[in-house]
């Protein structure tokens, strides 16, 4: 036989670039196809058609004319005379046998691996179809793998084929698991511009999708580390001073810490033993803007923490423009001169603790307050002292005020204060101090020296029965109009 290109033959034995390939000729003229059954690095090609049953049955067709030429020549060792084993008769007969023998493993083939195969084909037909109309209808209740599974009942590559197809149908409903899990993550971004109900949602479904028991959202927001959102966490604060956490913001890698069994941890961390703690970077055009803490009892499976990091790509631009909404709240909500908050935050503010007062039965304190004689003040000084004697005043009143009161100001040199809860005693001794305060005060101008008063009215609801806040501020208004009336620099209740 003649050479081809990278063969070499050495009777049936071939060789190929140092791989052994076995070739077994079939040839009856030398017009005829040749048809070559290679192995060549352990890949089989039996293939003459584009059918496999075809295929085969040439094969199995082919191999049972091959036995029955075989036989007559076979029963020679066997010691039967040449004139009856070479006869015409008997080799037609062992010729026949051998086509029907071939045909006949053909058929039993065809009756065990045809169906097995056009139910594979038609289950995935109909899968496709299922597919295809989920696609547009959005109703994806069809195409579960429990409904389209195929059950697996042979140890061979038709097994194989099924178990392969069945793991395809788990990796889709995975891939739609994933995709659903993202589409409800950003919708839950998307409801809101507020940064603390939007931490407060991001938290929570990342706590979901992770299956972590407690978890936080720490922020950075003009420089400084904030605790946006904290779940399961005590002393949560303790956090913003983690080196861990530090080393995340700092260079935006994500640091993950598991526990040993044995290790005892003291519960600051969270309300239960943890086995492992993720922290995750959250990034917006390549600044860490954010991390998430995730702490889990049992440690994290893989997938999940994937779907955490799918989420952060989200994320990152959502706590972006929810600190810049914030930011332009602040600003929008505070008076240019003074920092405190300019009247129409305050009204908001008042009104939202009024209704709080009424519905929950409780108490509500204003001051209202005025400068004494700050006309006077500007036509001798000029209008920029005046100004920082409104600044003046709004300093003492801020040093003075609880966590959780609103100093506002109400307009030029008026001033009003919201103290949510406090009693008729504790708004008169806050009034009193601001007051006795501002004595002390002293604004300079040059050599000038400039010190002012202020008088001040306080109501307090339920002792006014206002109708509503405008009307509780009313009643204070008057109280301060008294104390002009009897002689200013003076509290009036």
């Amino acid at each position: 036989m003649a050479e081809t290109a990278g063969y070499s033959q050495q009777g049936t034995l071939l060789k190929f670039n140092g791989g052994v390939a076995i070739s077994l000729i079939v040839g009856i003229a030398y017009d005829y196809p040749v048809i070559r059954v290679g192995c060549i690095t352990g890949e089989v090609g039996l293939r003459i058609t584009n059918k496999v049953l075809t295929d085969l049955a040439i094969w199995m067709m082919a191999f049972g004319i091959l036995a029955g030429v075989a036989f007559p020549f076979f029963v020679l060792l066997l010691g039967i005379s040449a004139d009856q084993a070479l006869a015409p008769g008997f080799f037609a007969a062992t010729l026949s046998a051998g086509v029907a023998v071939g045909g006949l493993n053909f058929l039993i083939a065809h009756l065990v691996i045809r169906p097995r195969l056009r139910f594979l084909a038609g289950k995935m037909g109909e899968v496709s179809a299922l597919i295809g109309n989920a696609t547009y209808t959005g109703d994806w209740s069809s195409c579960t793998p429990e409904n389209c599974a195929i059950k697996v009942d042979s140890e061979d590559e038709i097994g194989d084929s099924a178990r392969a197809y069945n793991g395809l149908l788990d990796a889709f409903s995975e891939s739609r698991h994933v995709e659903q899990a993202v589409d409800d993550f950003t919708q839950s971004l998307s409801v809101t511009l507020d940064f603390e109900e939007l931490v407060e949602n991001a938290l929570t479904q990342l706590l979901i999708h992770t299956k972590a028991q407690a978890g936080a959202i720490v922020a950075e927001a003009s420089g400084e580390l904030e605790i946006a959102a904290c779940r399961g966490i005590k002393e949560a604060e303790s956090l913003l001073k983690n080196d861990h956490v530090r080393h995340v913001f700092h260079h935006g890698i994500e640091t993950r810490l598991e526990m040993p069994e044995d290790l005892i941890v003291d519960g600051i961390v969270s309300n239960f033993k943890p086995r492992e703690v993720c922290i995750i970077p959250v990034a917006f055009i390549d600044h860490t803007i954010a991390a998430v803490v995730l702490v889990s009892a049992s440690g994290f499976i893989r997938d999940s923490l994937r779907i955490a990091r799918l989420f952060r790509q989200g994320l990152g631009l959502a706590i972006q423009n929810a600190l810049a909404h914030r930011h332009l709240q602040r600003v929008a909500a505070l008076d240019p001169l003074t920092g405190v908050y300019n009247r129409r935050f305050g009204m908001k503010r008042l009104q939202e603790e009024f209704t709080r007062a009424v519905r929950t039965k409780g108490s509500l304190a204003v001051i209202m307050f005025d400068i004494d004689h700050f006309k006077k003040v500007n036509d001798t000084y000029g209008h920029l002292v005046g100004d920082r004697v409104i600044v003046s005043v709004c300093n003492v009143g801020q040093r003075i005020l609880r966590k959780g009161d609103t100093f506002v100001r109400y307009g030029g040199e008026e001033f009003f204060a919201i103290l949510p809860g406090a009693s008729q005693e504790d708004a008169i001794e806050v009034a009193e101090r601001i007051r006795h305060m501002m004595e002390e005060t002293v604004v300079e101008d040059g050599k000038q020296k400039i010190v002012v008063n202020i008088s001040a009215g306080v109501a307090v609801y339920p002792i006014q029965a206002a109708d509503d806040e405008v009307a509780l501020l009313d009643y204070a208004d008057k109280k301060l109009y008294r104390a002009k009336q009897e002689g200013r620099n003076k509290v009036v209740h």
